[in-house]
């Protein structure tokens, strides 16, 4: 393993199964790959997650961040080791259902890889500067009109949830706002923060805390109910704008070559940890709500309709990386 690469936090986990006490998964270092840098949205749920199954035994595991190439790295990287239940990744699922239709990074998301189990879900909400003339969505959608071609709105890449539900939002509400991309949320926040471009659909996790502060105001959360992170703010369903639905989901994938028997351990265990009262507080305090883990057929199902989604919006509107 690259040391130059590798977070070399240590943490102590264990992979047992759901029911039937402690299950020693192996006496070897469990290698936990995350497609991001240290401190993002994955390595939190990453970390949180290993620190629980750090409680419950004693197996050691080290979080391993390889980000670059849309999740590219760290799934080759996955994909090369051994189908031995010793090496998962901690990923959102933008790497396998929106990532892969503007950014080829070497691997088939539907045929390679084996999802496992969904810990939590991020939501994305609408955000404006507190400066817009608008205090929601309808508002907003009249300035716009009132503004055709003077407006933009920002996402954290192209071809990601951020960017397709700008789409989605113009061509519902009948909008000409201009997309203008960004590597990542950070700098694209920071740019609706300081009143250059007015508007993005982001990350609950990044914004919530930008919203609290008074930095941002939230228009709407993109999805068909409120949540309970954000009651006071209605959800684009509520609006009559339905289509504007988008979220990730951030759990554990593992190599397709991975037996199904060790897949079904690994999906308890994770489910397990998700469901410990401090992990449920450390997450929800971090902006994510807590999702239903299911069966790893089951998020295969949803990955696949995920995908077939994404890609029919990637065709509808000619999207390009970088566009």
């Amino acid at each position: 393993m690259d040391g130059k690469r590798v977070a070399r936090s240590a943490v102590v986990c264990l992979w047992a199964l759901a029911a039937g006490g402690a299950w020693a998964w192996s006496d070897r270092p469990i290698r936990m790959i995350v497609p991001a840098p240290p401190g993002g949205t994955m390595d939190v749920v990453a970390r949180a997650l290993a620190d629980q199954l750090a409680a419950d035994s004693g197996t050691t595991a080290v979080v391993d961040n390889r980000p670059g190439a849309g999740g590219g790295i760290g799934m080759q990287a996955m994909l090369a080791a051994p189908a031995d239940g010793l090496t998962v990744m901690v990923t959102a699922s933008t790497v396998l259902t929106e990532i892969p239709h503007v950014l080829k990074g070497g691997f088939d998301p539907l045929k390679d890889v084996r999802p496992v189990t969904a810990a939590v879900r991020g939501l994305l909400v609408m955000v404006a500067h507190p400066g817009v003339p608008a205090t929601g969505v309808r508002e907003f959608v009249t300035y716009a009109r009132a503004n055709p071609g003077k407006l933009s709105i920002a996402s954290y890449s192209t071809g990601t949830a951020s960017h397709y539900a700008a789409m989605m939002l113009n061509q519902k509400a009948g909008l000409d706002l201009v997309h203008v991309p960004f590597a990542g949320s950070p700098p694209a926040l920071t740019q609706v923060i300081g009143g250059q471009i007015p508007v993005m659909f982001d990350g609950m996790a990044t914004s919530l805390p930008q919203i609290k502060a008074g930095k941002l105001k939230a228009f709407a959360v993109a999805g068909r109910t409120r949540t309970d992170l954000l009651p006071g703010v209605p959800s684009f369903a509520e609006l009559d704008l339905p289509d504007v639905d988008f979220s990730n989901w951030v759990g554990v994938v593992a190599s397709a070559a991975l037996p199904a028997e060790t897949v079904e351990r690994i999906n308890a265990a994770v489910q397990k940890a998700a469901a410990a009262p401090r992990v449920r507080e450390r997450l929800t305090g971090a902006g994510f709500e807590l999702t239903p883990g299911g069966t790893p057929t089951q998020l295969a199902q949803a990955v696949r309709a995920e995908h077939e989604r994404n890609a029919g919006i990637v065709r509808a509107f000619n999207i390009r990386l970088n566009q």
